[in-house]
C-alpha cells in the first residue's frame, strides 16, 4: 500500500509540476483558454482522447454496458471510433479551427455569436454549459473515488477532496496549455493501463480468452453473447448514437479543433487519436462485457444496485496486485484529464460569454477565469459527496442536453450559409426542451436516458433547416465574413446572390 500511494503521489507532483511550468506561459486569454492555438497533433489528439474516455467510461459505463448488454457492447467501440473519433475530426477540425481564427471567437458560445449575431443566442449557450456540466464533472469525481476506495481503501470522501486539490491546482496554475502536456503524458499511461487490462483480463481462468469468454458467458445467458444484448437494438442503438455522435456538439470536445495549430497537423492528430479511441474503448467496453465471468451478483449501494462498483471488483480479481497500481493510474489520468477540460470550458464560457472581459476589463480576465475554475470544482465537488447514484443518470441526461442544443446549430453553422438566426435559436431550444422535458415526464429512468438524449440531437437536425427555409435569409456581407472573403464567385444557396463556400 505504501509504494502504491507513492507512485500515485509522484505522479500528482508531476502534474503540479507541469502546472508550474506553464504558469508563465499562460498571460493572455487565449493562451488560458486555447494555448494561443499553437498545440501540436500528438498533444491535441491525445487531449480528444482523453477527455472523451474519463472514469465514467472506464467504472460506470464500462461495467453498467458491459453486465446489461455482454458483448453487443462492443458496437460502442465501433461507433466511438469510426463516428466519435474518425468522422468527427474528418468533418469538424479544419472547418472549425478555419473559422474561429477568422471570427476571432474563442468559446463556442462566442462562435455562435459571430455566425449567427446574435447576443441571446450566446447567453442561452453559455447558460446551458455552465449548468449542464456541473453533473458531469461530479460523475467523473465519483467514478474515480469509487476505485480509489475498492482498490486502496481510501474513504471515498478523502478521496474526493484530494482529487479535487491536485486537478484544480494544475488547471488553475497552467490552463490549456497544462491540459495538453498533461493529457499527453495521462494518455500514455491510458495506453500502457488499457493493454494491461486486455492482456490480464481477457487471459484470466475465469475468462480464457475472447472465444472461451463468450462462449461461457452464452453458457450464463445466451443473450449476452448475441449481436444485441437483452436490453433490446432501441437502447443500443441509442447508446452508440448518444456516445458517437454526442461529442460533436460538445464544447469540450470541439475546444480541441480550436487550439490546434495548423491543418497539416489536423491530419496527423485524425490518425493517432482514431487508434487511441480504438484502444481503450475496447479495453473498457471488451472486459465489462465478460464481468458476469467474475461477479456472479449485480453490487449493491443501500439496497439498490451500484453500477459503479462492478468494474473496481472486476480489477481487483483480473489484475495482479502489483499492476493495479497501474489501473488507478490509467482511470487517475481519465479522470484528470476530462475534469480539467469541463471545468476549464465550463469556467471560461462564465467569465468570456455570461460576465464578458469588458466588464472585467482584459488585464483582469485570466485572474478571474482561474477563479471560477476553483469555484467550479468546488460546486462539482459537492454534488458529488452526495454519493447519489442518480448522478450517473444526470451524467447521461447532460451529456444529452448539451450534445443536443449545440449539434445542429454548430453543424450546420459550419457548412450552410443558408441557416439563419432563427433556425439556430430553435435548434437549440427544441434540443434543450426535449431532452429536459423528457427526462422529466419520465422521472429520470434510467434505461431511457440515453433514448432521450439520442432524440433531443435528432430532432434539432431537422428543425433548424426548417425553421432556416421560412425565415429571411442572413445579410450576404455577414456570411461574406464568417466564410470568408473568398466565397464569391458562386451564388449562396437560397438568396440569388453571389457567393458560395471556398474549397
Amino acid at each position: 500500500m505504501i509504494w502504491k500511494l507513492c507512485v500515485v503521489f509522484g505522479y500528482l507532483l508531476l502534474m503540479g509540476f507541469v502546472g508550474f511550468f506553464t504558469l508563465k506561459k499562460t498571460r493572455t486569454t487565449t493562451d488560458f483558454f486555447l494555448g494561443s492555438r499553437n498545440i501540436g497533433p500528438w498533444m491535441s489528439a491525445f487531449a480528444y482522447g482523453t477527455t472523451y474516455f474519463s472514469a465514467v467510461i472506464f467504472i460506470g459505463y464500462a461495467g453498467k454496458i458491459g453486465w446489461q448488454f455482454g458483448l453487443s457492447s462492443l458496437w460502442i467501440v465501433i461507433g466511438n471510433t469510426l463516428v466519435g473519433t474518425l468522422l468527427a475530426w474528418k468533418v469538424l477540425a479544419r472547418r472549425t479551427r478555419e473559422m474561429t481564427v477568422r471570427l476571432g471567437t474563442l468559446t463556442l458560445p462566442e462562435f455562435l455569436e459571430a455566425r449567427y449575431g446574435s447576443k441571446k443566442l450566446k447567453f442561452l449557450a453559455a447558460l446551458i454549459i455552465f449548468i449542464f456540466l456541473v453533473p458531469y464533472s461530479a460523475s467523473v469525481f465519483m467514478g474515480l473515488s469509487y476505485l480509489f476506495e475498492q482498490t486502496m481503501s481510501i474513504p471515498y470522501e478523502l478521496s474526493l477532496i484530494f482529487m479535487t486539490i491536485i486537478t484544480g491546482f494544475y488547471l488553475v496554475l497552467g490552463g490549456y496549455l497544462a491540459i495538453s502536456i498533461t493529457d499527453f503524458i495521462q494518455g500514455i499511461v491510458m495506453l500502457l493501463g488499457v493493454g494491461m487490462m486486455l492482456y490480464f483480463g481477457i487471459g484470466h481462468e475465469k475468462v480464457g480468452g475472447f472465444l472461451e469468454g463468450a462462449r461461457r458467458l452464452a453458457a450464463i445467458d445466451p443473450k449476452l453473447a448475441n449481436p444485441v444484448g437483452p436490453p433490446g437494438w432501441l437502447p443500443m442503438a441509442s447508446l452508440v448514437f448518444l456516445t458517437s455522435v454526442g461529442p460533436w456538439g460538445l464544447p469540450q470536445m470541439v475546444q480541441k479543433f480550436y487550439a490546434i495549430r495548423s491543418e497539416a497537423d489536423i491530419k496527423r492528430a485524425t490518425v493517432i487519436t482514431t487508434v487511441f479511441a480504438f484502444v481503450v474503448a475496447m479495453g473498457a467496453y471488451l472486459l465489462g462485457a465478460f464481468s458476469h465471468l467474475f461477479l456472479r451478483e449485480l453490487p449493491l449501494l443501500a439496497g439498490k444496485p451500484n453500477f459503479d462498483a462492478i468494474m473496481p471488483q472486476v480489477l481487483v480479481q483480473a489484475l495482479p496486485d502489483g499492476l493495479m497500481v497501474l489501473i488507478l493510474l490509467l482511470v487517475l489520468s481519465a479522470s484528470m484529464s476530462t475534469l480539467a477540460s469541463l471545468v476549464l470550458v465550463a469556467s471560461s464560457t462564465l467569465v468570456i460569454d455570461l460576465i464578458g472581459e469588458e466588464r472585467l476589463g482584459r488585464g483582469k480576465t485570466v485572474g478571474w477565469m482561474r477563479f471560477f475554475c476553483g469555484l467550479f470544482v468546488l460546486l462539482s465537488l459537492g454534488l458529488a459527496l452526495q454519493r447519489n447514484t442518480l448522478i450517473i443518470t444526470l451524467m447521461t441526461l447532460s451529456w444529452g442536453t448539451v450534445a443536443g442544443s449545440f449539434l445542429a446549430p454548430y453543424l450546420y453553422g459550419l457548412y450552410w450559409p443558408r441557416t439563419t438566426k432563427a433556425g439556430a435559436t430553435a435548434g437549440m431550444l427544441s434540443g434543450l426542451v426535449v431532452s429536459v422535458g423528457l427526462a422529466l415526464y419520465y422521472r429520470l429512468d434510467a434505461a431511457l436516458m440515453p433514448t432521450i438524449g439520442s432524440v433531443a440531437m435528432i430532432i434539432p437536425l431537422f428543425v433548424v433547416p426548417i425553421v432556416s427555409w421560412l425565415t429571411a435569409p442572413m445579410p450576404v456581407e455577414h456570411l461574406a465574413r464568417v466564410y470568408g472573403q473568398g466565397i464569391y464567385g458562386a451564388p449562396i444557396e437560397g438568396t440569388g446572390e453571389m457567393g458560395g463556400l471556398e474549397n
